[in-house]
């Protein structure tokens, strides 16, 4: 299984970017996936998930602003991020779990300015 994942950079508050994570070597729809954060001098920490056959959650510090989803056919998993804030800003990673297994997306910046 391997994750490539694409979109970040630098923002302006108030802003929107779109993050992907392309997924090869798996059926997408067969797995939970979902997308993490790590800020500078903080632990990783979960942002949204779709969860197998379940639901989908988010951290309550980006409900209402952030969407996650997934195209099959595309084996791609997106994260919609709307009314960026600076304290957004870290390292993005998407994740699947297969067989209990976790596998990471290489990790991708966003950076939103004030």
């Amino acid at each position: 299984v391997q994750l490539q994942a694409s979109g970040g950079g630098l923002v302006q508050a108030g802003g929107s970017m779109r993050l992907s994570c392309r997924a090869s070597g798996t059926i997408l729809s067969f797995n939970t996936m979902g997308w993490y954060r790590q800020a500078p001098g903080k632990e990783r920490e979960l942002v949204a998930i779709m969860i197998k056959y379940g639901p989908t959650n988010y951290a309550d510090s980006v409900k209402g602003r952030f969407a996650i989803s997934r195209d099959n056919a595309r084996s791609t998993l997106y994260l919609q991020m709307n009314s960026l804030k600076p304290e957004d800003t870290a390292v993005y990673y998407c994740k699947l779990v297969e067989y209990g297994v976790n596998y990471w997306g290489q990790g991708s910046q966003v950076t939103v300015s004030s």
